[in-house]
């Protein structure tokens, strides 16, 4: 009992261990996105969720209004990404660099590098004209040249450190955008429009049904994804256009008083003279850099809003799909149960009919076997209805033929052993034979068995037991059998006589062998005859049927063993004569 509960306890702390360590490494199997590398800025990152979920939704369309939904919601999120992109490097062009540390020191760098670039190809366009008709400026022009190419690579290392330390955000983003134009320039191939559908049956319509309530759920999923890009885009726009007019009075209110206007001084135009003409251009420049992106953010508003309103017409179309395939599901689950109530019906029915036959066992036997055959029809049906008829047919088939060759392989088997008892080294009704040990005459060769009627100890009696015995005709291929009635039931037989003491044992014998052969000369020589007949064809040596004796010793003194042959059938009346014989031959 100890053993059994540490045994028991074990497994349920081993149950438990593998619990915990499934649900600590729960988050494993799953694909995370890479982090992008820090950079010394700040990077302005594109969102491109929304065209990756259309992309991702695109090939589960069936339909064409699918597809058209699909094509639609991939032409919405990439004209909202495209709009994306166009304010971030208008923003990171505009944008200031620092005014210290690394990414100035680079971007002084690259200005130094432009300005020797500048000076070099000047130099080069004056060298060119000289080199027409001074050699000296020829070799000049080469080494400007050189030089110009020298300035070029250094401008690009330059560039791409600048890059690399995160201080060209408008160059990133203008490799990114290049790289999404591309991918959209090379889209997959369409998806041809399912005309077939799913499969008509139980389990076919049961697969729909869950697959289309799946790709409902990532269509739901994609449109609140498209709604929660809406909130933020508009989040953006109202805080955008409070930094573009900070005193704008609120929806309702009543309207700042206007200042009073004063006449226009020589103050008030000192002071506009004296504006920076520079500073003013690029606060316009701003401001037009802000009127654009406020522009853009209602656009990519109405984008998302069209976008999920897209996601939602969809998501209809496959709820008016999921409760037509609802329908078909119950309608087949309607045959099923109607399947298995006629089923009941039919085995309550066959009950009643055989419930006043007159044999009960007979009528048990009856219904038994009516009541599972239509059980196995029903199942059968069942099958039929919820995964239909196999596809492969002709696999199917040769599978079942083996199959049942295999199980049938006796009945085969005897099946053919019927034609080889039929032959002319076969049996016959009539004849005496030994099968499987057990001897008898066969009273009936069938078309798969063979019926003996049994005989006793062919050495004592050779009576009949009054018992049939079938064989299945199998054992005239895989087996044997004897037949004693090839040569007109001939067999040896044998008698043992104990002689008295006194007198000469061998003379005694001798006697008993001239009067065996005497009674069965006759027998002897028909036999010798048969034997040759039957056994010419095959070049045997000369078969002897006379008898033999025998003297040997036994615990009551000598014994005489004499074989000799005789009939089959006959063999029981000739012992008995030969004894009848001897016995006065012995008080002699």
């Amino acid at each position: 009992m100890i053993r059994k509960n540490l045994s028991l306890a074990g497994l349920t702390v081993l149950l438990l261990g593998c619990l915990l360590a499934a649900y600590l490494t729960r988050d494993g199997g799953g694909v995370r996105p890479i982090p992008k590398p820090a950079s010394a800025s700040q990077a302005v990152n594109i969102d491109q969720s929304l065209l990756e979920a259309a992309n991702r939704l695109a090939p589960l369309a069936d339909s064409r209004d699918e597809q058209a939904l699909a094509a639609q919601a991939e032409r919405l999120a990439d004209h909202e990404l495209d709009l994306a992109f166009e304010s971030a490097l208008r923003e990171a062009a505009a944008a200031k660099p620092p005014a210290s540390g690394p990414i100035q020191q680079l971007n002084v760098r690259i200005a130094q590098t432009k300005t020797r670039i500048s000076a070099d190809q000047d130099r080069i366009a004056k060298l060119t004209k000289e080199a027409a008709t001074n050699d000296t400026a020829t070799a000049q022009l080469d080494l400007a040249r050189a030089q110009l190419a020298l300035d070029q690579d250094e401008l690009e290392d330059a560039q791409q450190d600048l890059v690399r330390q995160g201080g060209d955000e408008h160059a990133r983003l203008e490799r990114e955008r290049q790289e999404h134009e591309a991918a959209q320039q090379n889209p997959p191939p369409a998806k041809p429009v399912s005309t077939a559908g799913s499969s008509p049956l139980l389990a076919g319509r049961l697969q729909a049904w869950i697959a289309l309530g799946g790709k409902n759920g990532q269509l739901e999923a994609a449109r609140q994804q498209a709604a929660a890009k809406t909130a933020r885009l508009e989040r953006e726009h109202t805080s955008l256009e409070a930094l573009l007019h900070p005193n704008s009075a609120p929806p309702g209110a009543a309207p700042a008083a206007a200042p009073p206007a004063d006449d226009a001084s020589s103050d008030d135009v000192d002071a506009d003279d004296s504006e920076d003409l520079a500073a003013m251009t690029a606060r316009l420049r701003g401001l037009s850099d802000r009127r654009k992106t406020l522009a853009e953010l209602d656009r990519r508003i109405q984008d998302t809003q069209h976008l999920a309103e897209a996601y939602k017409s969809w998501s209809s179309l496959i709820e008016a799909r999921r409760r037509g395939v609802l329908h078909q599901l119950l309608q087949w689950l309607a045959l099923v149960v109607g399947i298995m109530l006629t089923v009941v019906l039919i085995g309550r029915a066959l009950r009643r009919t055989f419930r006043n036959h007159q044999d009960p066992r007979r009528a048990h036997q009856l219904r038994f076997l009516a009541i599972v055959s239509v059980q196995a029809a029903g199942l059968l049906a069942i099958l039929l209805v919820i995964f239909g008829p196999p596809s492969q047919t002709p696999t199917i088939l040769g599978l079942a033929g083996a199959g049942m060759t295999v199980v049938l392989k006796d009945f085969i088997v005897a099946f053919f052993g019927w034609f080889v008892l039929m032959g002319r080294n076969g049996l016959h009704v009539g004849d005496w034979v030994e099968i499987n040990g057990v001897g008898g005459e066969v009273v009936e060769i069938g078309l798969l068995k063979t019926v003996l009627l049994e005989m006793g100890n062919w050495t004592n009696t050779g009576h009949p037991t009054g018992r049939r015995v079938s064989f299945m005709n199998g054992y005239a291929i895989e087996g044997h059998y004897f037949n004693f009635s090839t040569a007109n039931q001939w067999l040896w037989d044998e008698l043992q006589v104990t002689l008295p003491p006194g007198g000469d044992p061998y003379a005694t014998a001798e006697r008993i062998r001239e009067t065996v052969e005497r009674a069965t000369e006759a027998d002897a020589g028909q036999a010798a005859q048969d034997w040759e007949r039957a056994t010419r064809q095959y070049g045997v040596r000369e078969f002897s049927a006379k008898p033999a004796v025998d003297l040997r010793p036994s615990v009551n003194g000598l014994e005489v063993s004499v074989r000799y042959m005789t009939r089959a059938p006959q063999r029981y009346q000739v012992k008995s004569r030969l004894f009848q014989e001897i016995v006065p031959l012995l008080h002699k």
